[in-house]
């Protein structure tokens, strides 16, 4: 299949992908939000028409509140993140609000430091116990596989590939957040651990049907079986992530307000997961075999 034949195009385009990644986040960086670095979060309705977010923000600053973040909710709503302030701050901060229009709390969040360190912690642990489950399913599930290459390189192509799935959205985060000020939220783990899922359920067709062909001890050099299985399963994967994709988008251009950041984050990461599956994996597992052959 002409994926295997250009492999090293898509390899390269893919690692192409990940140094863009890592220098948009070395530039921009990645805000965190009160979820993990602790904070307070003012949620306010509007019973007036909701002014611009300038308008807010220029009576903020009047008030000495510049450094409060001010993210639009719904209709008629805004959601005000800051980090932890006194009651006296927290009523000067909603008093600043109302100055713009007739305004009611509708509601208020504080996490401590320690409660949103304890939360990032748990979130990286979260990921990395995915991965390490990952792998460990796969080595398992291939373990009778051990020609041309080990059971343990279809874990560690699965992971090279999911590894690309983290560090895209990651980086696309870095520029959205730049831009909007938007702030990485306990919603953007949940979108990455989506897109762990879905990728590696991709990768794991694929890799399965190699292990069939390789039962099968067809005649074929591994490049072409590894085409051959990637042809089988083409229009099954992008069937499947077409129609995943569809409504995902579908949510972040007309679903709510809160959602359409998680929404958007999870579509890039399902782009990017089913191109890995499909465009990377493989190649990999063809290339680590290829490497494998030359030292023998």
């Amino acid at each position: 299949m002409f994926i295997i034949k250009y492999r090293k195009f898509f390899i390269a385009l893919s690692i192409a992908f990940v140094v863009l990644s890592f220098t948009a986040l070395a530039v921009f960086g990645l805000p965190l939000g009160i979820d993990f670095k602790g904070g307070t979060s003012i949620e306010l309705a509007y019973t007036t028409p909701r002014p611009e977010v300038s308008v807010i923000k220029n009576a903020l600053t009047a008030a000495g509140y510049e450094d409060v973040v001010i993210q639009p909710t719904g209709a008629q709503n805004i959601i005000l993140k800051s980090s932890e302030v006194t009651d006296q701050a927290h009523l000067a901060i909603v008093s600043a609000v109302k100055t713009t229009g007739d305004v009611e709390q509708v509601g208020f969040t504080a996490i401590g430091p320690s409660v949103g360190k304890e939360l990032k912690n748990k979130a990286i642990l979260a990921i990395i116990m995915v991965l390490i489950a990952i792998i460990l399913f796969i080595a398992y599930a291939f373990r009778k596989v051990s020609q041309p290459v080990s059971s343990w390189k279809f874990g560690l192509a699965a992971i090279i590939a999911l590894a690309h799935d983290v560090a895209i959205p990651l980086g696309a985060f870095a520029i959205i957040s730049h831009y909007t000020g938007a702030e990485l939220d306990t919603l953007f783990i949940v979108a990455i651990l989506t897109t762990l899922a879905l990728s590696v359920a991709d990768t794991i067709v694929v890799f399965d049907r190699v292990r069939e062909h390789l039962g099968n001890n067809k005649k074929q050099s591994f490049p072409e079986l590894v085409g051959d299985s990637l042809r089988e399963t083409f229009a099954r994967s992008i069937n499947t992530s077409a129609v995943v994709l569809v409504m995902v988008i579908s949510l972040a251009v007309f679903g709510p307000e809160s959602t359409q950041l998680f929404a958007t984050v999870l579509a890039i990461g399902l782009f990017f997961g089913t191109y890995s599956s499909i465009f990377l994996a493989s190649p990999i597992l063809v290339f680590m075999e290829q490497a494998q052959s030359k030292k023998k």
